[in-house]
């Protein structure tokens, strides 16, 4: 795999999964109580010896570059890296943001054409997922591909929410169609007995759809990049359109794949976690772990506390409250007599001293973290909230969406979610 670059999209302002994304990049955004997205990408290709990782980007990319700096740095005797390239100004584009996911490869492609390798490995920045790329990429070479997709197969129910496509007996994408419906889904259909499926699970899943996942043969991503300026997406126009003068090839992928572009998908995909017996996805793999920063945390202290079904990362100070399947982040604080329930709880990147908050109580100011006796139902609370005793974060009229960013927090798809750096009051009822 010394012969493959692969390039991460790093996606765009992060808008789906925003207020999340309002001061980090969506590959930043904390996952699991420990985690990053951008881990996920990351450690599929260290786990399948790709090492050459660059990480497109353009929005709010401080935190990111600062975790993959302390994350990932290989040693000196291999020609390694985990880099971030966030879109800037030159003299041939002056407009300098990123059009789409061609685009910003295109923009660098001076960069990556410099690099003695033979394919290019096109990953998103966005989804939840383990893959070892090395079967990927075989199958590239032995269907002498040009362009090979990772494919999922998919029933009919949920079909019309991807872009489909459809292929020949050998395997070969022969046409496209963005989120068809009806008669036009139908069209669709393909024997994915073809791609390794049995016939039982064929019949179930009649359609293939895109995981926005690709590799290129680097002459030809080179030519298409460079014959058509005016395409901007890989997905939407630069492979559909190539489809006929190149070998498309589509690789299945039969393991668990989520999209958390969305504070719903996002949500769902982290309590998900929880699940007992058997998480859709599991971090708990020896063959292929995810990677992310070490960070030396004390382990989490809990006093009298009732958990059921969670995930508490470390260096978590826990008192006398009940936590019923939520995610508690790192250097969680959580006072007496608390009850959170299907949160997701991101945590502190930092502890505030003792003295420090014994002080702030008696100024009356909030210390990090969440104060006693409050209620949380069904909500994310983003990093360094500050949130006081006595408050109910449970959406009591079941708004379905709100922006209410002057007193903390929005609410998405009936999810409250609290603000990075945010403050609630005491006694505050969301």
């Amino acid at each position: 795999m010394k012969r493959v670059l692969a390039i991460i999209l790093g996606g765009g302002a992060g808008t789906r999964l925003y207020p999340l994304t309002k001061m980090r990049a969506k590959p930043a955004v904390p996952l699991a109580g420990k985690y990053r997205l951008i881990d996920i990408p990351v450690s599929n290709c260290i786990n399948s010896d790709i090492l050459k990782i660059y990480v497109l980007t353009q929005f709010n990319s401080a935190s990111l570059n600062r975790h993959l700096a302390r994350a990932y740095s290989f040693a000196g005797f291999t020609e390694g890296f985990v880099e971030v390239l966030a879109a800037q100004q030159t003299a041939d584009n002056p407009t300098s943001w990123f059009q789409g996911t061609a685009d910003a490869v295109r923009k660098y492609l001076w960069l990556f054409e410099e690099w003695d390798i033979d394919h290019y490995l096109i990953l998103s920045g966005d989804h939840l997922y383990r893959m070892d790329y090395r079967e990927f990429i075989n199958r590239h070479e032995e269907t002498g591909a040009d362009i090979t997709l990772s494919v999922l197969p998919i029933d009919e129910k949920r079909a019309s929410d991807f872009g489909l496509m459809k292929i020949d007996d050998t395997g070969r994408v022969v046409d496209f169609s963005e989120k068809p419906k009806g008669d036009a889904l139908k069209q669709m259909a393909v024997d994915t007995t073809t791609l390794g499926l049995s016939e039982q699970e064929a019949k179930q899943n009649p359609y293939i759809a895109s995981m926005g996942i690709y590799v290129f043969n680097k002459e030809v991503m080179n030519t298409l990049l460079r014959e058509a300026p005016d395409r901007t997406d890989f997905g939407k126009e630069i492979i559909p359109a190539s489809a006929k003068d190149y070998n498309v090839q589509a690789y299945l992928f039969k393991g668990y794949w989520e999209d958390i572009g969305t504070i719903q998908a996002f949500y769902e995909a982290n309590l998900a976690l929880t699940k007992q017996p058997q998480p859709p996805f599991s971090f708990y793999d020896e063959e292929a772990p995810i990677y992310t920063r070490s960070r030396f945390l004390p382990p989490t202290k809990l006093l009298d506390t009732q958990v059921t079904e969670s995930i508490i990362g470390e260096g978590c100070i826990i008192k006398e409250c009940r936590i019923d399947r939520s995610v508690l982040g790192i250097r969680s604080r959580v006072e007496a007599g608390c009850t959170i329930e299907d949160a997701l709880v991101m945590g502190c990147d930092y502890y505030e001293p003792f003295a420090e908050r014994q002080s702030g109580l008696q100024e009356g100011r909030i210390p990090l973290g969440i104060g006693s006796n409050t209620t949380i139902r069904r909500a994310i609370v983003d990093k360094n909230a500050r949130i006081g005793r006595k408050v109910q974060i449970i959406n009591k009229d079941h708004v379905e969406e709100a922006d209410r960013e002057s007193e903390g927090f929005y609410i998405r798809n009936g999810i409250v979610v609290v603000l990075k750096n945010a403050t609630i009051k005491d006694g505050t009822i969301i």
